[in-house]
């Protein structure tokens, strides 16, 4: 599935995600997870930021828009009364189950530096090499490096999931840049001809005159 205006994700629905992707690996034992469930994993205060307070409602809302993205689905066996739910996201996107640990953290955290996040997935699954995962993740279009910003000492990864967030494309800022600092000869000729036709170009060129007798 590729990712488009429609499949991406709302806040709410990004806390959602990323629990039911926490919750599986850290507590398999309790997923899939009861509504109540879920609302508690969302409105956490520890693993969280910023740390939220959605009800109910808001939590059921957003599960059933994952489940009509792909993302996310009921799991109700027979003979259970309650609705449990659980994810589909890895599915959904062909990731490799470290690709889901390292999104999932920058769902529930925002964005991480390459340290944060090799020391904030080891509970979700473990990572020998974070920053080939976040290159894969990267040529996907599923994450970008965020500069660094003033009081900070290293650069943050940050996701491309949420619905306000459009990718750049690279390979267009780069043809832009480069075809700012290298002139083509068009332009270059042009350049000199009207270097040639310019007032000051015709006075160097034109012979001194001589005095009259």
């Amino acid at each position: 599935m590729e990712l488009t205006s429609a499949t991406r994700l709302s806040p709410v629905e990004l806390r959602v995600l990323g629990c039911l992707i926490e919750k599986q690996r850290t507590t398999p034992e309790q997923y899939p997870l009861t509504l109540n469930a879920l609302r508690l994993a969302c409105n956490q205060t520890t693993n969280r930021e910023p740390v939220t307070e959605y009800d109910e409602s808001a939590v059921r809302a957003a599960a059933q828009s994952l489940g009509t993205k792909g993302y996310a689905r009921l799991a109700t066996g027979p003979g259970s009364r309650t609705a449990k739910y659980r994810q589909l996201f890895q599915e959904a996107l062909d990731l490799m189950p470290a690709e889901v640990s390292i999104l999932a953290v920058l769902m529930l955290r925002g964005p991480q530096t390459v340290s944060e996040l090799k020391t904030r997935t080891a509970r979700l699954a473990p990572i020998d090499d974070v920053g080939s995962v976040l290159g894969a993740l990267e040529s996907k279009e599923l994450v970008q490096l965020v500069p660094r910003q003033p009081g900070q000492r290293e650069e943050r990864w940050t996701h491309l999931l949420a619905d306000d967030h459009v990718p750049r494309s690279r390979s267009r800022h780069r043809t832009t840049r480069a075809r700012s600092k290298r002139a083509s000869p068009a332009s270059k000729t042009a350049s000199a001809s009207s270097r040639d036709s310019s007032p000051s170009a015709a006075l160097e060129a034109s012979p001194p005159r001589r005095a009259p007798p």
